[in-house]
C-alpha cells in the first residue's frame, strides 16, 4: 500500500516492498569473459559482410577491373570468419573453465547466426553476382538453403541434448568453412552449387561430428591457424599461392567427408564391444 506523506504529497514504498522488488530482480545482464569472446564472434562475422561487400560487390557492381582488390578482401572475409571461428572455440573453453552469464547461450547462438549463418551464404550470394559462370538467381537460392540450414541447426542445438562429446549434424562454423571453401575451388557452377547445397543437408542431418575437445580442439586450431596462412600466400599473390590454397580448400572438404565415418566407426565399435560384453555376461 503507498503511503502520502501529508506535507510533500509524495508516495512512498515501505522497506520491506522495496526488498521484495529487488529479490524479483532478473538475473545479472554483465558480460562475463566468455561473453566478450562470443561477441568478438559476431563483430568478426559482421565485418566478413562488410568486406564481402565493399572489396568484391561493389568494384563489380562499378565495373572496376582490380582483381587484386577483390582477391584481397574475399581473403579478408574467410580470415574472418576464420577468426570468428576460433572465438567461438575459446568461448566454450572459458565458459566452461570460469562462467558464463545467463544469456551466454543466446549470445552464442545469435553471433553463430552472423558469422557463420549470414556471412557464409552472403559470400555465396555474391559469388553469385561476379562468378561468369554463375547464375545470380539460382545462386541466391543456394544462399538462402544455407541461411536456413544454420537456422534450422542452432535451433534444434539449443532444443535437443546431443550424444556426449558428439554434434549431430556438421557444426555450423566447420559448415560455414565448407561453404566458403567450395567457393574458393572455382569449380563449375553446377558442381559448386551441389556441394553446397549438400554441406547444407549434412549441417541438418543426424550425421555424428565429435565436439572439438582436447586434441581436437588443438588440432582445430592448428588447421585455422594454417588455414589464415594460405588465405594469406593467396591473396598478396606468392608463388604457387593459388594451388596452395585450392589444396586447403580440397582438405577441408575431404574432411567434412570422412570425420563423420570415424564417429560412424566408433560407434559401430562401440555395439560390438557391448554385444560381446552382454553375451559373456549371460554365459554361465
Amino acid at each position: 500500500m503507498t503511503v502520502i506523506d501529508p506535507e510533500t504529497q509524495a508516495g512512498w514504498v515501505p522497506e520491506a516492498e522495496e526488498d521484495h522488488d529487488e529479490e524479483e530482480m532478473p538475473l545479472s545482464l554483465r558480460l562475463s569473459i566468455a561473453d566478450t569472446l562470443t561477441l568478438g564472434n559476431a563483430t568478426c562475422g559482421f565485418m566478413a559482410v562488410y568486406f564481402t561487400t565493399t572489396g568484391i560487390l561493389i568494384p563489380h557492381l562499378t565495373g572496376s577491373q582490380e582483381t587484386g582488390m577483390a582477391r584481397h578482401s574475399a581473403a579478408t572475409a574467410v580470415i574472418l570468419m576464420l577468426c570468428a571461428a576460433v572465438f567461438d572455440l575459446f568461448d566454450g573453453l572459458v565458459a566452461r573453465k570460469l562462467r558464463s552469464s545467463p544469456m551466454g547461450a543466446e549470445l552464442d547462438n545469435l553471433s553463430d547466426l552472423i558469422s557463420f549463418g549470414l556471412a557464409p551464404a552472403y559470400f555465396v550470394l555474391v559469388y553469385g553476382m561476379v562468378a561468369d559462370d554463375a547464375h545470380q538467381r539460382v545462386a541466391a537460392v543456394g544462399a538462402i538453403v544455407v541461411l536456413l540450414a544454420v537456422v534450422l541447426r542452432l535451433a534444434r542445438f539449443s532444443c535437443v541434448t546431443p550424444p556426449n562429446g558428439m554434434f549431430q549434424g556438421m557444426p555450423s562454423p566447420f559448415g560455414a568453412l565448407t561453404v566458403v571453401s567450395i567457393v574458393l575451388l572455382e569449380l563449375p557452377f553446377v558442381a559448386t552449387l551441389l556441394a553446397i547445397l549438400g554441406t547444407a543437408w549434412l549441417m541438418v542431418s543426424r550425421v555424428e561430428y565429435p565436439k572439438p575437445r582436447g586434441r581436437l580442439a588443438v588440432a582445430m586450431l592448428a588447421w585455422i591457424v594454417l588455414s589464415m596462412g594460405l588465405l594469406c600466400a593467396w591473396a598478396f599473390d606468392a608463388p604457387s599461392g593459388m594451388l596452395l590454397l585450392q589444396t586447403g580448400c580440397a582438405l577441408q572438404l575431404v574432411m567434412g567427408a570422412v570425420i563423420p565415418l570415424f564417429a560412424t566407426f566408433r560407434r559401430v565399435n562401440n555395439f560390438r564391444d557391448n554385444r560381446r560384453e552382454a553375451r559373456a555376461a549371460q554365459l554361465p
